[in-house]
């Protein structure tokens, strides 16, 4: 019994090891194979300057076909920053002038091109608040975006505490109107900035539910009766 406990031991013992190494061992011929295929390829390609007894002496050929690979490594990642900065630059403008020629099409690009432009993730951070204004006039109300509480001069040369408010025009919102507010004729809105766009692009027809729906507190888990 104790002989056949030491041979299951070792064994078990064997089966690990193998285990352990078996990741090893197939990286290794992955490894070599690709160095040697690869590398030794492109070896009398890329070394074509050095004597040809010394690309096949022994020993040394491992090292020119690994420096061989490492050169395609790198041309390779070389080729993908090319075609990702300057390529696809290239092609988007000439994709982009082909649209523009297109009579009809081009109108349409370059008005949502401006929207876009104008009402993106950068350009939104100037307007501040949803706003609330009479305009054009006394009992008309406009929606508008609050752009600036300081205003330097325009500030200094009225009477009351007045703000900029950009009053954009429907459907196509890159054009507008700025207009300097009185504080109190100004009322501030609930909804996001992003709400306000999507309800002056729709014309009026995406309007944000309001007062805004307050999520449901989860049900508490009851704690254990005390008898």
């Amino acid at each position: 019994m104790a002989a056949v406990s030491r041979l299951t031991s070792v064994r078990n013992a064997f089966v690990t090891g193998l285990l352990l190494l078996a990741p090893l061992a197939v990286t290794w011929v992955v490894f070599s194979w690709l160095v040697g295929q690869v590398g030794g390829g492109f070896r009398p390609v890329f070394f074509f300057f050095v004597p040809e007894r010394l690309l096949a002496q022994p020993g040394l050929d491992v090292i020119w076909n690994l420096l061989a690979t490492l050169v395609v490594i790198l041309l390779v990642t070389l080729l993908g920053y090319i075609s990702r900065y300057v390529f696809s630059h290239f092609f988007g403008q000439v994709a982009e002038r082909i649209i523009k020629s297109v009579p009809g099409v081009s109108t349409v690009y370059n008005t949502v091109k401006q929207i876009v432009e104008t009402f993106g993730a950068q350009s939104r951070s100037v307007f501040s608040k949803v706003v609330l204004v009479e305009f054009p006039r006394k009992g008309v109300w406009s929606i508008g975006f609050l752009t600036n509480k300081t205003l330097g001069e325009p500030q200094a040369r009225t009477s009351a505490e007045v703000w900029s408010v950009f009053v954009p025009t429907t459907p196509n919102p890159t054009s507008g109107f700025l207009v300097l507010f009185p504080k109190d004729d100004i009322i501030e809105l609930d909804m996001t900035v992003g709400d306000g766009m999507k309800m002056i692009i729709s014309g009026g027809t995406v309007t944000p539910p309001w007062p805004t729906p307050v999520a449901a507190p989860e049900p508490s888990t009851p704690g254990p009766t005390i008898p």
